[in-house]
């Protein structure tokens, strides 16, 4: 991916989203013809010239300062992650060979995962690949040990595989947060070819995934609320949380919990159940995803 590209693009699609009515700035000029603040009006707000913010947003800006940066970010109203992001395409700092070691799990979060045996968790990767799953994971999300190694990937089977739309009733918000947490991991890994084949695939084969992905949205993995519709079990609604993996800060441990005493901890119950019952031939949770 073209990392000058890449900021022209996300520093317009920022800007795009304020008005000079949002912002403390003076219009300039008369008659709108795009939304969203003109360099003029971004580069007064930021206390830079036009023509150092014009070169910086057409991906010509050299040697720009992280204190330049913030206050653009600043001007911006950018999130944190956003924040990030616009530091990563600028100021790019040196970065893993692309044809570095792929990832893999440690032994001890296997077995961590295995035991968590009344609570679905899965750990994924740089690309958002599945790298291990316990057997509550398997099924509540799917069966992962059955797809090959190179389709268990969350933004894959999202966007690809119709199960998962009936899965999450809020498919749209897991679609956005999908893409925003990958557009993030194209920041830090442009140089990554197998990253880019992913994008560029999803590109062609999902229109709402190149819809999404033209937002240039940027978010960290964090936690929330998820509610699902089970093919077994019948509704859930469940908390997400997103842990990062100290020897790996590319790695997640993804686990999905129930309110105790509520009826969708009752229904992970009967899933955790469900599933023993269902493995009696197939053992193995997280280690069937063992890469």
């Amino acid at each position: 991916m073209d990392q000058r590209t890449e900021l022209s693009e996300f520093l317009r699609s920022r800007r795009s989203r304020l008005r000079p009515e949002d912002v403390e700035v003076t219009p300039y000029g008369g008659r709108r013809r795009v939304p969203g603040l003109r360099r003029e009006e971004l580069a007064q707000l930021a206390g830079v010239s036009v023509a150092y913010y014009t070169r910086l947003e057409q991906g010509r800006g050299r040697n720009v300062s992280a204190g330049v940066l913030d206050a653009i970010a600043d001007a911006l109203r950018l999130s944190p992650a956003e924040r990030g992001h616009l530091h990563r395409l600028a100021r790019p700092a040196a970065r893993p060979e692309p044809g570095a070691p792929a990832q893999r799990l440690r032994p001890a979060v296997r077995d961590l995962i295995d035991t968590m045996e009344n609570v679905p968790a899965y750990v994924m990767g740089r690309r958002l690949e599945i790298l291990g799953w316990n057997r509550m994971a398997a099924a509540l999300l799917g069966d992962f040990g059955a797809l090959p190694p190179e389709h268990r990937n969350m933004a894959r089977q999202v966007f690809l595989d119709p199960a998962m739309r009936e899965l999450f009733l809020d498919w749209e918000r897991k679609a956005a947060d999908v893409v925003a947490l990958l557009r993030r991991q194209a920041g830090c890994y442009p140089d990554d070819p197998a990253l880019a084949s992913l994008v560029g695939e999803l590109s062609m084969k999902s229109d709402e995934f190149g819809t999404l992905w033209a937002t240039h949205d940027v978010r960290d993995k964090c936690f929330g609320v998820k509610r699902l519709r089970h093919p077994v079990v019948g509704s859930l609604t469940l908390a997400c949380e997103t842990l990062v993996l100290p020897a790996d800060q590319d790695q997640h441990l993804v686990t999905y919990h129930a309110e105790p005493g509520s009826a969708s901890a009752e229904s992970l119950r009967l899933l955790a159940s469900w599933s023993l019952e269902s493995a009696d031939g197939d053992r193995g949770g997280a280690r069937i995803g063992e890469r």
